[in-house]
């Protein structure tokens, strides 16, 4: 099963991304935490390109590193762990890019969309889970962690066409995806991702993992401070 968590900055994903982790194991689950861009040791190079760099990258150009950074983390970190039984949960996936690059930076969803589906095939998450909160507040809580990075420190109003464009997916996919609210405390926020995705795992009958789409054996990567691998 993959669990995608979407938002705009300092909606608190990782966090989330954490605290599901540690439910679903003390329910008996393996599970996989990972996110883009980074999630392998050569997502960690584009990483610092798009989000680090301080020069200036064409929206294209942005586009195109984000899918190689997605191709690779499918191909080594995420296909690997759904084969193996594993529940993965990713801070970030398609709609990120399809959200920042697409109406962020006002290129051609369609096109967005198509190169990550050539980078990744069919690949689709089980669930996607929207973490929403107002563009202001995510940006300070975003701005407690340190200096902004490249998309951080874009306008409110991209940050609004980011945050509106997460909304419409969800309401065109209503079966796909969960908004939670998430100006409430940690707790409670965790509270109603879980019921989502224990909605989800109930229509689900018990069943080898699937074999996703376009995707090879490999490795994968963690980011420092996130819980990675949780195995029983």
């Amino acid at each position: 099963m993959l669990i995608a968590f979407e938002g705009g900055e300092g909606t608190g994903k990782s966090t989330q991304v954490a605290a599901l982790a540690a439910a679903l194991h003390a329910d008996g689950f393996r599970v996989r935490c990972t996110f883009e861009p980074g999630g392998t040791p050569a997502g960690q190079q584009i990483r610092q390109i798009v989000l680090g760099s301080s020069h200036a990258l064409d929206a294209r150009a942005e586009a195109l590193l984000f899918a190689a950074d997605r191709a690779n983390h499918v191909a080594t970190v995420i296909g690997p762990a759904l084969r193996a039984g594993e529940v993965v949960l990713t801070d970030r996936f398609l709609d990120s890019s399809l959200a920042y690059q697409g109406a962020g930076r006002s290129l051609s969803v369609d096109e967005v969309r198509d190169l990550s589906r050539w980078a990744i095939g069919t690949l689709t998450p089980d669930l996607t889970v929207v973490l929403d909160l107002p563009v202001a507040e995510g940006l300070r809580r975003a701005g407690k962690r340190g200096s902004a990075d490249r998309l951080e420190s874009e306008t409110l109003h991209f940050h609004e066409r980011v945050r509106q464009a997460f909304l419409a997916y969800a309401a065109a996919e209503p079966d796909r995806y969960a908004v939670v609210d998430a100006t409430g405390s940690r707790t409670s926020v965790a509270a109603a991702v879980r019921a989502a995705v224990g909605a989800v795992l109930s229509r689900r009958p018990a069943s080898p993992a699937r074999e996703p789409t376009a995707v090879a054996p490999g490795g994968g990567a963690q980011r420092t401070g996130d819980p990675g691998e949780v195995a029983t």
